[in-house]
């Protein structure tokens, strides 16, 4: 039964989109489309205790740095590559902003994992701060209704986000190939739909291959009930798991109200509507709680989500916004341009939290989502992905672990060893473009964990804490450091640094300029911008 399993058959669509994407006049579109990562990570102390000080004037102005910001916390730094065609100018860009973040943040380091350091009083956690100006207020009051809903603690875990685009050419090849009606735009938008709704299929392979954080300190759940396992005093976890930050039991799956919202995946006007509602619908405890306090702004508003990035989801549809513009009408008038993919840990074990054979292997896996066949989501199906991505984070390398396809149980090893069937043909697509076998020995490294799980990193993180008798904490503080000194250990050319100082200083000034010629006020700017519903 499980090899006559539908969903393992190659399709006839994607054998032929992959046949004629590999004609030599189609291949060189594969290498226009865009690409980009944001990597989080918390600014720590030597002793890897949270750190208090402001986002660092040396790297410029949080709310206007295109490359260098924060996310929740004033201690959470995120660094943005700027999008580019190739990987290795992205991990190339990648590593130059991290060293210089290095060497502007005094002796202070990155904490390279996604669970978070030990972490003070939820009072004591700083919430990000952007300055006087409406927009920069709205950023701050954001976060304070995170913190509200959420609680701080869980602000702080920290991820790495992948940016994926195709080159509009390719969905133009594509739409006359198959004789599709519609405009390039709604094809387009339909064709990035399909990825996703594949990518939630099997993204549990994701938290498989590349979940890092099994372990957690103990002072993350600050006594609430959770159902981990003591590995020390100061430590948490679970044997078999891979990804802790994205579990309903300390991670992002736990988020309240949140969690019964369901994004329509089929098409991007179910899409619209999902999150619009979501943005729009009062949520009585959050309207118990209100927007003000003695006359400080504490959310945007008490509906179920503030805002459309509110929602945790493990990937999204994207559009570059205008200034001032909100995601959802960026998408309703010009449709779905890119993805995010928001659901990879930090990797303790890389520098910059990610690989180049994580990144080739990501492309290889995107791209196989984007071209094979993708049926609509219905309601059985989005509970049996849910289950199965819920298992794998906590679970995965139990032995003998079976998913759920198509209502049919099927041992987990089974479905990934036919996934790697299904994605080495667009493997071999980036090969013959790229004109070597990195996309193919990126796959065979991840194949190999698939045949060896004390290969992937969770396995990895969890023998160097038995082996060496430490705690997370300690383990995850000794892999920043040595980070941090081989960081350091390379500094950039005076030009180089002198040029990202640059960057900083008109990132400062334009912050500045935007608070001195603001005009309306800041309940003016918000009553406005809740108004916003898209058509």
């Amino acid at each position: 039964m499980f090899k006559n399993t539908l969903a393992f058959q190659t399709t006839d669509t994607y054998a032929r989109r992959i046949a004629l994407l590999l004609q030599p006049a189609h291949r060189p579109l594969l290498s226009q489309g865009l690409r980009g990562i944001e990597r989080e990570g918390l600014r720590v102390q030597l002793d890897g205790m949270l750190g208090l000080t402001p986002h660092p004037a040396t790297l410029g102005s949080a709310l206007m740095h295109n490359q260098l910001t924060t996310d929740y916390s004033e201690a959470l730094l995120e660094i943005i590559t700027p999008a580019e065609h190739a990987i290795d100018v992205v991990l190339n860009q990648l590593d130059i902003l991290h060293r210089y973040v290095y060497e502007s943040i005094g002796d202070e380091l990155l904490w390279n994992a996604s669970m978070p350091c030990v972490l003070p009083p939820e009072e004591q956690i700083p919430i990000a701060q952007y300055g006087t100006s409406n927009i920069g207020q709205l950023k701050h009051v954001y976060r304070r209704g995170l913190a509200l809903r959420y609680g701080k603690s869980m602000q702080c875990i920290a991820g790495i986000h992948y940016n994926f685009s195709l080159h509009e050419d390719i969905f133009r090849l594509l739409k006359k190939h198959e004789q599709v009606d519609g405009s390039l735009l709604q094809y387009q938008s339909n064709a990035y739909f399909s990825l996703i709704r594949n990518f939630h299929r099997s993204s549990w392979l994701l938290m498989f291959l590349f979940g890092a954080s099994p372990a957690i300190s103990r002072s993350f759940v600050r006594g609430r009930p959770n159902g981990l396992d003591m590995f020390d005093a100061d430590t948490l976890f679970l044997p078999y798991a891979t990804s802790l930050r994205m579990s309903d039991l300390v991670g992002y799956q736990n988020t309240s109200r949140q969690s019964v919202v369901r994004a329509d995946y089929n098409n991007l006007d179910g899409y619209l509507y999902t999150l619009a509602n979501a943005v729009s619908q009062p949520y009585p405890p959050y309207e118990k709680l209100g927007t003000r306090c003695a006359g400080e702004w504490l959310q945007i508003n008490t509906n179920v989500l503030q805002i459309e990035n509110e929602f945790y989801s493990t990937i999204r549809p994207k559009r570059i916004t205008q200034a001032g513009e909100r995601p959802l009408h960026a998408l309703a008038s010009r449709g779905v341009q890119y993805i995010e993919v928001r659901l990879l840990d930090i990797d303790p074990f890389e520098a910059m939290g990610i690989s180049s054979n994580t990144t080739y292997f990501l492309e290889a896996y995107l791209l196989f989502c984007a071209l094979e066949e993708s049926p609509f989501l219905y309601e059985s199906e989005h509970a049996e992905i849910g289950n199965n991505f819920a298992r794998v984070v906590t679970q995965a390398r139990r032995p003998g672990l079976e998913l759920s396809l198509g209502g049919h149980l099927v041992p987990l090893q089974d479905w990934a060893v036919e996934l790697f069937k299904k994605i080495e043909p667009a493997a071999a697509l980036l090969d013959a473009q790229a004109g070597d076998g990195r996309y193919s020995v990126a796959l065979a490294a991840q194949r190999a964990k698939v045949e060896n799980f004390s290969l992937t990193p969770s396995a990895r993180v969890l023998d160097v804490m038995n082996t060496t008798r430490r705690s997370f904490f300690r383990f995850a503080l000794e892999q920043s450091i040595q980070h941090a000194s081989a960081m350091r250990s390379r500094p950039l050319s005076r030009e180089l640094h002198a040029y990202y100082a640059a960057l900083a200083v008109r990132s400062l000034q334009k912050q500045t300029e935007i608070e001195r010629t603001e005009i309306r006020s800041f309940d003016q700017f918000i009553a406005s911008y809740r108004t916003y519903m898209p058509n």
